[in-house]
């Protein structure tokens, strides 16, 4: 799938929005990508997902035990990647502000891609690396269907995108005069 293909799955399904927006990064945006409006179609998750997978697949990666998404926005493509690869899907969430494997367990020396949905500085990806790691798994690479860093975010391991799409980020103390004069709205969900 091309970088346009996919933007366009996420057209097609309202995920590409405009305005001032918080990320979970706490940077600010002109540009939000509302992945969950593609989630809610299962026909349009499978397309990205099953490409997604393609590309891991081509990445040389070699033998993948399990895919792991993080908590919350990597469930879906985890599962729906894990599908098209074969392997288990598990995931991480915050426990105590920290990032865990509760409900799942995973072998020692357990060969595991972690799923996004977006990257934008690498921070889930690095923390869900490091949760990994301190439980034996050997992390073989993030994956994610939106790089919006075009490949600058540091996840700590390789980086796989199913697309880049350079989208703006700024600190909040250095938000151009535009951006500044609409009103904030923080749509993800890191501190829910």
């Amino acid at each position: 799938m091309t970088r346009d293909e996919v933007l366009d799955v996420f057209k097609s399904c309202g995920a590409l929005l405009t305005g001032h927006f918080i990320l979970s990064s706490g940077l600010r945006s002109p540009v939000f990508i509302q992945k969950a409006r593609v989630f809610q179609y299962p026909d349009k998750t499978e397309i990205v997902c099953k490409a997604l997978a393609s590309k891991i697949g081509a990445a040389g990666l070699g033998k993948i035990d399990a895919v792991v998404g993080p908590a919350m926005g990597g469930i879906i493509p985890a599962y729906e990647t894990a599908r098209h690869l074969g392997v288990p899907a598990v995931w991480t969430e915050r426990e105590a502000g920290e990032m865990r494997l509760r409900r799942f367990e995973l072998a020692p020396g357990a060969r595991v891609v972690i799923i996004e949905d977006i990257v934008t500085t690498g921070l889930s990806s690095r923390e869900t690396v490091a949760a990994l790691r301190a439980i034996g798994a050997e992390v073989l690479a993030v994956a994610c269907l939106i790089d919006r860093s075009a490949g600058k975010a540091d996840c700590g391991v390789p980086l796989v995108a199913l697309a880049e799409y350079e989208v703006p980020a700024y600190p909040a103390d250095a938000l151009p005069p535009d951006l500044a004069a609409l009103p904030a709205v923080k749509p993800g969900s890191r501190n829910i």
